[in-house]
């Protein structure tokens, strides 16, 4: 019986020592304070958005907009000038390979909804596709009117004349597919510009296409389902440690704010782990089904106050203002 109440003993002081450890090794508490902001991630730009309830992947989102607040298209050389302007760190942008070898800042698989052109994006040459008004489809009345008709013509610009109009910014860029091909054909068509340059480019999309570019370009922060899947859960079994998975390392993730409160260490110590093996962390709202945002100032106040990493929002205009000022 002694031997017992001995073994017990040990066991509910190892327990102890075990559940103390894991606290402080994971408290945001004793973690190094940034003194920073929180990086903005301006989705698309500066773009008209539009209600996310109902949305499907076959959702025309041009003709369901809200009414437009400001004059810009997403995914143009305007609409990003704007958002840095308002006080964006990094730019979301979409691209679709061309029928000659180009890459067009596009977001949409077809031309339909948004254009007066037709058919998929990627049948299109590029001289092709700066024929069209890229503004045609909006609608903010479902049809009585299309207030940016005549406005977007000529305005779909290649990736280079963005990466060499803002030489100096960072971007996001989404590729659209999950063809193998298209991550080798992006990797060939960055690897004309410097390592610096690469530097401030981050690449997420399919898990192949993402696949072939890291393996071509081993050194750009990239993100797909697998290597977000593949860092959380080595993370969530490993990470209580203290120790971080090499899948965890120069990547880009993008959290849920759903799920960001059950990683070990978040807010500050998690960014912190990630930060110092070259990972960007992007906090996005709602579950991570679709592109939703912190749009409104109330949409920052379920954001913790010391959350220094990336916030993802469709309306830099409205949030930067309110980061910058201290909320």
């Amino acid at each position: 019986m002694k031997k017992v109440k001995k073994g017990l003993k040990v066991t509910i002081v190892v327990s102890l020592i075990l559940t103390i450890f894991v606290y402080l090794n994971n408290s945001s508490i004793f973690s190094e304070e940034r003194t920073r902001e929180p990086i903005l991630l301006a989705h698309r730009g500066l773009a008209q958005t539009f209600p996310m309830e109902g949305i499907t992947g076959e959702t025309c989102t041009a003709a369901i907009i809200y009414e437009p607040e400001h004059p810009y298209l997403e995914n143009t050389i305007p609409s990003m000038e704007a958002a840095f302007e308002a006080g964006a760190d990094i730019v979301e942008i979409d691209i679709q390979p061309t029928k000659d070898g180009e890459f067009a800042i596009f977001h949409d698989w077809t031309l339909d909804c948004r254009t007066d052109g037709s058919g998929k994006t990627r049948d299109q040459t590029m001289e092709e596709l700066r024929k069209l008004d890229i503004g045609y489809g909006y609608t903010a009345d479902n049809g009585k009117t299309y207030p940016f008709r005549g406005k977007g013509l000529g305005q779909m610009p290649t990736l280079n004349e963005v990466i060499t109009h803002f030489p100096n910014k960072e971007f996001l860029i989404h590729i659209k597919s999950n063809d193998p091909a298209e991550g080798k054909q992006l990797a060939e068509y960055l690897s004309k510009y410097s390592e610096e340059r690469i530097g401030n480019l981050s690449v997420y999309g399919g898990d192949e296409p993402i696949e072939t570019l890291k393996e071509n370009l081993p050194d750009t922060r990239v993100m797909s389902k697998e290597t977000l899947k593949s860092c959380l859960l080595s993370y969530e079994v490993l990470s209580w440690t203290g120790y971080i998975p090499g899948s965890c390392k120069n990547t880009q993730i993008h959290i849920p704010e759903k799920y960001a409160p059950y990683l070990w260490g978040f807010p500050n110590k998690f960014i912190n782990r990630m930060e110092d093996v070259n990972t960007r962390v992007i906090l996005v709202a709602g579950d991570g089904n679709w592109s939703e945002g912190f749009d409104e100032k109330s949409d920052l106040e379920r954001i913790p106050e010391s959350y220094k990493g990336g916030i993802w929002t469709n309306r830099i205009d409205r949030i930067a203002p309110v980061i910058n000022s201290g909320r």
